[in-house]
């Protein structure tokens, strides 16, 4: 049995290379594009794979390859920005919480059925469970968030004023693109798990590069960076022997 070197050698199981599966999964996860855009895409290069093959091979390899991505991010700031945006999935109203930095880094998501007090104490205990205290947090006038703040994070400053929120505002554009591209969500899992990863890639090559505050220069050498730094954790991943 001859064992992967290489990007360019398919996974055991696979007919396609690892250097092609990893480009699909970017694909999707990054920019607001269906499974049948991504085949089309494919199809134009020569590579004739199938939109359901891109489905599984998301569904396999987008997690532990984001979970890579994530070793590799800066440090979070303490100023927490805390939104909420109603979303549809399989017909079915739901509340997707999102958390932000000063940054724009999202810190977490949570999809739930409700937008209460309970709810907003969830997602707060998911938060710190994985983020230190913070120092600041900045939500809107929603007043289900004041309990759970001052029983979760008594020492934080909250600032409670819509205009003071753009920075979490703005991380919402995404998930309106890809609800429009998309017929609809069929789960709340599912949901969870794509949205989740689109932040982490959007995070590794939009957040971190400034795509709208560097200048060009900057901008193409950090672009660069990020992508020589991919394409190390996809060697790492798929050939777990490699230093």
């Amino acid at each position: 049995m001859t064992r992967l070197t290489t990007l360019s050698h398919p996974p055991k199981g696979h007919r396609f290379s690892a250097q092609v599966i990893s480009h699909v999964v970017w694909l999707y996860h990054r920019f607001s594009l269906s499974y049948r855009d991504i085949e089309e895409m494919m199809a134009e290069r020569g590579l004739k794979v199938s939109y359901e093959s891109i489905r599984r091979w998301c569904k396999k390899f987008a997690r532990p390859l984001s979970q890579r991505l994530r070793k590799k991010e800066v440090r979070r700031s303490d100023k927490w920005h805390l939104d909420e945006m109603t979303i549809k999935i399989n017909g079915d109203k739901y509340v997707l919480w999102r958390a932000v930095d000063s940054e724009g880094y999202e810190l977490d998501i949570f999809i739930q059925k409700r937008r209460n007090k309970k709810s907003a104490m969830r997602f707060l205990k998911r938060l710190l469970g994985s983020n230190p205290t913070p120092r600041v947090i900045v939500t809107d006038k929603l007043l289900s968030y004041n309990q759970p703040i001052k029983k979760c994070c008594p020492n934080a400053d909250h600032r409670k004023h819509k205009g003071l929120n753009n920075r979490v505002e703005n991380a919402h554009q995404p998930t309106r693109r890809r609800e429009k591209l998309l017929i609809k969500m069929k789960s709340t899992s599912s949901a969870q798990k794509m949205l989740k990863l689109m932040g982490v890639t959007r995070h590794f090559f939009a957040v971190g590069v400034g795509r709208y505050r560097n200048p060009v220069p900057i901008r193409k050498e950090k672009l660069n960076h990020a992508f020589k730094v991919g394409v190390m954790l996809l060697h790492r991943f798929f050939v777990p022997n490699v230093d």
